[in-house]
Formats: C-alpha cells, structure tokens, sequence
C-alpha cells in the first residue's frame, strides 16, 4: 500500500526544511524524503539577514543560535589597497542587523534535526526515481533507500526542493541555460592559525582579484576559513590541475592570503565548480511547485543561493497550504513574479559585478551614505523593499550611478 501525505516535500536543505515547517505549522501532513545522508558538503556558507525571518517564522531559529555558528554582521570589499566596508546595522530596510557564518553540512543537518524535532518525518538516502500526477493534481512519487528497496508515496501536493539534483526539472525536462557567461570556482576549508585578532579576523572579505576574478573568504567559529576563487574558467588553466596544488598556488598568487593560508593544514579537499548558472522553464505547474536551486541559481558574489532558498520555500508552502485549504491561488502572481522580482535585483548587482559598475560605486572615495544604506539592504537579502530606490528601479539606479562617478573620476583626473 501507497503511504499517503498531504505535501511531500523533496530535499532536506534550508528550502525544503523552510517548507515543510511552514506546511506543518499550517496543519497539514508533510513528508521529506532526501536523496543523500546527512551531514552531507554543500557550498553556500555566507548567510544574509533576510534568512533570519524565515528561520524565525519556521521555528528553526532556537536550534541555529544553540550551535554558536560565527555571526555576520556586515561584508568588507577589498580591491588593491581600496576597502568597502558594509554593516548591516547601517542599512535601509528596518530588518534584521545580522545573520551567520556557517559550514553548510553541520548547519543543513541542523535545520533537518530541527523539523524532526517537530515531528515530521525526514528520510535519508531516499531517492525519488519516479513521480506520476493524476489530473485533480495530486500524485503518487516511487522512492528508493539505499537497499533497493521501494516504496509509492501518495501526496495532494509536491514540492520540490531537491537543489541542484533538481529532480521534477530533470524529470520533465524544465532546465534552462542561465543568460550568465559560464563561471568556475574552487574552494576549500584551511585551519586558519593565523586569523586577525577581534572582529576583524571573524568578518567575511570578498577581494577583487581581477575584474572578472573575486576571492570569498569567510572564518567560522570552530576555527576554519572557507576561501574560495571564482571567475572565468580561462583564469584556472594557468594553475596545476592537482586540486590541492591548483589551491596552494591560487593563495600564493594574492599577496592578501599568503602568508594567513600558504602553509595552512587544508581541512577539506579542495573542489571545484563550474557552471553553476541554471534557472527552469517553469517554476510550478499542476500537483508541484519547485523551490530553491531547483528553481534558479545565479552566482555566490553576494551569497543570495539560500536566500533565495528559503524565501522561496516559505512563500511556496504557504501557498500550497491555500490551496489544499480550498482558496484560490494565482502561482504565476504570487509566487513565480514574485520571486522574480527578487532575482531579478540580485541579477542586476552580480552582473554589475562583474562589468565593473559596482566595483566603481564600492571604491568610490566619497560614497554618498544614503546610498550605501540603500545598496547595504541589497546585499542583506532584502530585494522586496519597494520603498528602496536601488531596488524598485535597481537596474537604472546602479547603472546611472556607477556612469556618474565614472565621470567625476575621468574629471578629477583630467585636472
């Protein structure tokens, strides 16, 4: 016999456990099957402030802030010998002022344990090989565990907040190639015996490298720093392609990290990523909604990937509960245009990025602080605030801005 559930949801990290705690706070039976055991590797370490309404609104909060994860309470850019310092306290949007740090594996097994706690059952190394909708958009999903063994669950509603397995997307065939020029990245974890004394050593720093290569490093509070080289792959073929030496040569290379990381015991093999870009054709359709990367996924320059993940996973929860409650529910206004507005100012910020727009407005030397106040709410994750000038006409208002400075500049110069 078919188990049967109200929503089965896909996936076990920071969306699907957003999801399903919103979708059992509502009421409802929910179910989480993952494909992988936890604790598993995943990048994305460098939270924003916005995820803390969400953990707070799920319930999940208490058991992240007993882990002691390192908070974050702001960025710090550095390109040559020029500093852009962004706290969260100083920002736009009246939200929260700070958020964490954190290795993903312990922090997803967290938040996982977090909604078990509650009573929701999450089985692991339980892969979705099949799933079949019937017409009043309910469906009955085949799963196997480790052991080949088989099982049918019956659920009114899925979703899918599978990651970059994206399994409904594979499924149906819903990828799409992202518009963003192919990107690469290579990381690590190093025991960092050499981290700055007080706030400055505990702060995450992006270093522009070149134009189109940027470093993430980001201390966590058992002791290790996450670093990490992304840009274009070309820039890789110039390093070893031993992972482990590719790594002590990439540190090597920038005067900023050699002497805090060239001999520093790596304390996970170093990997590498590239084409990570993705987004889907369709976002829900009829019995399923799809959450988290295997929505979209841009780029990590300002750490929006769990963000997004759980934004997403709360406001498609809460639509499927309407909607199993009897209301009527639009997905493509309230959830899909929705989130696309979101991804939409993020994609603006990363592609300035990487054009040069924002390294222009962050290096400025005179920053009008009003605008870094509104820019700082950007980079803490709060894309929705319509009242925010960089974020309703965010394309024109960075864009304009960076042109204008870049004149001043040229004219500064010319005198």
């Amino acid at each position: 016999m078919s188990e049967k559930v109200d929503v089965l949801v896909i996936g076990a990290g920071p969306a699907g456990c957003i999801a399903a705690s919103i979708v059992h706070n509502q009421g409802l039976t929910v179910r989480v099957v993952e494909k992988m055991k936890f604790p598993r590797f995943v990048i994305g370490e460098s939270l924003l402030p916005r995820v803390m309404d969400h953990l707070e609104e799920a319930g999940l909060l208490e058991d992240v802030k007993a882990a002691g994860f390192q908070k974050k309470f702001g960025a710090k850019f550095v390109m040559g010998d020029k500093v852009c310092d962004f706290n969260f306290e100083d920002q736009f949007t009246k939200a929260w002022t700070w958020t964490y740090q954190v290795p993903r594996a312990e922090f997803d097994h967290i938040l996982a344990k977090g909604v078990a706690k509650k009573g929701i059952q999450v089985e692991f190394e339980m892969a979705v090989t099949a799933i079949k909708f019937n017409e009043d958009e309910s469906s009955v999903t085949t799963v196997e565990d480790a052991n080949g063994t088989k099982k049918e669950i019956e659920a009114r509603y899925v979703i899918d907040a599978s990651g970059y397995g994206r399994v409904i997307p594979n499924m149906l065939g819903l990828n799409k190639v992202s518009s963003f020029d192919p990107r690469k990245t290579h990381f690590t974890h190093f025991k960092d015996l050499k981290r700055p004394e007080g706030t400055e050593g505990n702060r995450i720093t992006v270093i522009v490298h070149r134009q189109q290569i940027w470093i993430w490093v980001i201390p966590f509070s058992n002791g290790n720093t996450s670093v990490g080289f992304v840009g274009e792959p070309e820039f890789f073929k110039d390093f070893p392609e031993d992972h482990t030496e590719r790594m002590r040569a990439l540190v090597n290379d920038v005067d900023i990290l050699r002497d805090r990381f060239k001999d520093a015991e790596m304390m996970l093999a170093p990997r590498t990523i590239e084409g990570y870009a993705i987004s889907s054709t369709k976002f829900y359709d009829k019995g399923f909604v799809t959450v988290g990367n295997a929505t979209e996924f841009l780029d990590p320059v300002f750490s929006s990937g769990v963000t997004f993940a759980m934004e997403s996973g709360n406001v498609a929860a809460k639509l499927v509960c309407r909607k199993l409650k009897g209301e009527q529910v639009d997905f493509q206004k309230e959830y899909v245009d929705y989130m696309v507005a979101g991804i939409n100012v993020f994609r603006t910020y990363v592609s300035s990025w990487y054009n040069g727009d924002l390294h222009e407005i962050f290096f400025t030397k005179n920053p009008n602080m009003g605008v870094k106040q509104q820019i700082c709410s950007v980079l803490a994750g709060y894309v929705w605030d319509m009242e925010n000038p960089f974020v309703k006409k965010h394309a024109r208002a960075v864009s304009s801005l960076a042109n204008v400075l870049r004149m001043e500049n040229a004219g500064m110069e010319n005198k």
